[in-house]
């Protein structure tokens, strides 16, 4: 599916799945065509800045503390479930992280300390670092649902 062609429900859907925020993905959707990713991406981050209080709370309620490491050793496993109890119980949503860049290999080890250090942050410091966060999250899904729908003889959107 490309975002430039879809119907609008269908372009918000795609948009939701990136950042749960309706305002924001209404917003993305609203002012299409796009004439390259780099223009979406680049709308994309803008609306993130914009994201109010209540819709900051709405997509932050959409993220999952689901564990993206089911092949971390059990020790691991059990490490990040009581780091993301933690970090949810100080903050009351789920711990939210871009690990662009990071290897893959890495990655647990980056979480883990991600939510240590964060744990040290105040409320309203902490809900600025999500919502950096949240952007650079979205951002990237986007950009990887994207790359999806494209195929290497095209880039349209």
């Amino acid at each position: 599916m490309l975002l430039n062609a879809a119907a609008p429900a269908d372009a918000v859907r795609l948009l939701l799945s990136c950042c749960h925020s309706r305002r924001w993905a209404e917003r993305i959707a609203a002012h299409r065509p796009y004439p390259t990713v780099d223009a979406l991406l680049a709308a994309a981050e803008e609306a993130g800045y914009d994201l109010t209080g209540a819709d900051l709370d709405e997509a932050l309620a959409a993220e999952s503390s689901a564990l993206p490491h089911p092949d971390a050793p059990p020790a691991a496993r059990t490490a990040l479930r009581a780091a993301h109890a933690a970090y949810e119980s100080r903050f009351g949503h789920a711990f939210v992280i871009s690990l662009d860049g990071v290897r893959p290999g890495e990655r647990l080890d980056a979480v883990l300390a991600g939510i240590r250090s964060r744990l040290g942050n105040e409320p309203e410091e902490e809900r600025a670092v999500a919502a950096d966060e949240l952007r650079r999250l979205a951002r990237s899904r986007l950009a990887f649902t994207l790359a999806q729908g494209l195929t290497h003889h095209h880039q349209d959107l």
